[in-house]
């Protein structure tokens, strides 16, 4: 667009339409530190439909009271898109989680490879089941039904129900100990409890052989 939104008064025909010319809205905060992303797929077909993506300074995070409205808000968003699944952490340790660098070659005239580096993504989306564990896994119905008596299986102190049909799984506290080996080993220890058979294998490159089984309409987002 070219003028600034007015934050005082947001013209959400212009925001609508926009979108429906471009087919994706992408809005950035003055500070350039939020991000706010529609993307919907204009590939394949329901359930999934296209994403939703929301970026801040993982600084909040080290407020707990940002930490308490933070699952609030991700709990409405997923009941207002009837979305199964929403996961938040660091950018490169989702990034990492849902894409892997693959290596390939093609012959030239010259009779030698070129080479070179693309990714892909490990599952497509969440009807291929999980690309792992992040810092805040929000699951809803179809996957609190996958993982059955497992949940109870987890500390406490790391899985909260939000709602009657909206569990969070958090293995550590703040999103900054993804990576790490503490944050490493308790993923590991997480997805042992809840069945690696739920898990993209990251080692081996294989999709996970139990998925979902997702409500008959389909869930729009992710």
């Amino acid at each position: 667009m070219r003028d600034p939104i007015d934050p005082d008064r947001i013209d959400l025909e212009a925001l609508v339409a926009h979108y429906e010319e471009h087919g994706t809205l992408y809005v950035a905060a003055r500070t350039d530190r939020d991000f706010v992303s529609l993307y919907p797929t204009t590939t394949g077909a329901p359930p999934y439909t296209g994403s939703i993506t929301w970026m801040t300074s993982a600084k909040q995070a080290l407020k707990a009271s940002w930490r308490v409205a933070h699952a609030r808000q991700i709990s409405e968003m997923m009941r207002l898109f009837q979305s199964p699944l929403a996961l938040a952490g660091l950018e490169a340790d989702v990034h990492g989680k849902r894409w892997r660098l693959i290596h390939k070659s093609i012959p030239t005239e010259e009779r030698k490879d070129f080479t070179y580096s693309e990714e892909e993504l490990t599952v497509r989306d969440y009807s291929e089941g999980l690309p792992g564990l992040v810092w805040r896994n929000f699951y809803g119905p179809p996957f609190v039904r996958m993982f059955g008596e497992r949940l109870g299986a987890l500390p406490t102190e790391c899985r909260q129900n939000l709602d009657e049909d909206i569990v969070l799984v958090q293995p550590y506290e703040l999103p900054t100990e993804a990576g790490t080996g503490p944050g490493m080993a308790r993923e590991r220890e997480f997805i042992s409890l809840l069945g690696p058979e739920c898990f993209y294998d990251h080692e081996h490159h294989t999709l996970p052989t139990r998925r979902p089984v997702l409500d008959p309409l389909g869930q729009p987002l992710h």
